[in-house]
């Protein structure tokens, strides 16, 4: 006894097609198929419901109320199935996912804002999300997966992580106008033998004023103090509790406001900027759209 058909996603769009054409010839021109082949669906769905669907003698063709039912069924379950196939087509193409974004560069938002408001719009199906930039060992959550994109000074030589230069940047000594370094118009690793050194809380060798420029003269500052956020850094620094650095761009901002001076460390301590991601993630759309913003980004 041969088996009775049962209900697929191509009977439902076929109620679905003789709904709006009201003939299975029509019907059959758009699904790509026969007017015999409609008709051997229809029989098919109600043979195995032992039910009429349709008022087949009616011009149009109308629905019985067990065919309502399946209509009604069609038109709930077909939007749902494009919409998965629209996804999945994305995840194939790498156009939709998350990105886990991360900065060593803790003033870097200012610049990295109007990129992400660009990239939400034309990535709308990307979810974006945000880690701790004060992590111990942001590069091994690069490449461990638990970031996607990290925005670093450091372009570490580890097998699996791709680094993108992003723009070159000044790190400049800030301190009060008041201070007495203040009449100098550059400064030495000696200089700063007394002071308290105010810092982001990372370890000391991401410290561009450390690593760059006092470590290689055997210079250790007389106090260390930690503040995560810029704005208290800043409001430290004008209040002569220490002195601090920060790339060019960021202190010019509180420099204007005369809250501030900033002063040449050295002949001056230059860094690169990068944006490091997995070479693995490389063939992802979505991650290739957000490098390609990141490539015209300009030094603010």
């Amino acid at each position: 006894m041969p088996q009775k058909a049962m209900l697929e996603i191509r009977h439902l769009q076929m109620i679905a097609a003789l709904a709006r054409h009201g003939s299975l010839a029509m019907t059959a021109d758009e699904l790509n198929l026969t007017a015999s082949a409609i008709s051997h669906q229809l029989k098919e769905l109600e043979n195995y419901y032992d039910i009429t669907l349709v008022n087949r003698r009616t011009r149009p063709i109308s629905f019985t109320p067990a065919g309502k039912l399946m209509l009604q069924l069609a038109d709930n379950i077909l939007p749902q199935v494009a919409r998965t196939k629209s996804d999945i087509k994305r995840l194939a193409h790498g156009q939709a996912g998350r990105l886990r974004l991360a900065s060593e560069c803790h003033s870097c938002f200012d610049w990295l804002m109007p990129i992400l408001n660009v990239y939400r719009k034309e990535y709308s199906d990307v979810e974006l999300d945000f880690a701790s930039g004060f992590e111990p060992e942001p590069h091994q959550m690069l490449l461990t997966g638990d970031i996607d994109l990290l925005i670093t000074a450091s372009d570490l030589p580890i097998d699996g992580i791709v680094y993108q230069p992003l723009f070159t940047y000044e790190s400049r000594l800030v301190l009060s106008p008041a201070h007495h370094l203040a009449s100098q118009a550059m400064i030495l690793p000696s200089d700063l033998a007394d002071e308290t050194l105010i810092v982001y809380p990372v370890e000391q060798e991401r410290l561009d004023i450390i690593a760059k420029f006092l470590n290689p003269a055997g210079i250790t500052p007389k106090h260390i103090r930690t503040t995560e956020l810029t704005a208290m850094l800043i409001q430290l620094v004008a209040s002569e509790r220490g002195v601090s650095a920060l790339p060019d761009w960021v202190v010019s901002e509180y420099e204007k406001k005369g809250w501030v001076i900033s002063r040449t460390l050295g002949d001056g301590v230059y860094c690169q900027l990068y944006a490091g991601v997995r070479q693995s993630s490389l063939n992802m759309t979505y991650m290739t759209g957000f490098l390609g913003l990141l490539d015209g980004v300009k030094k603010p």
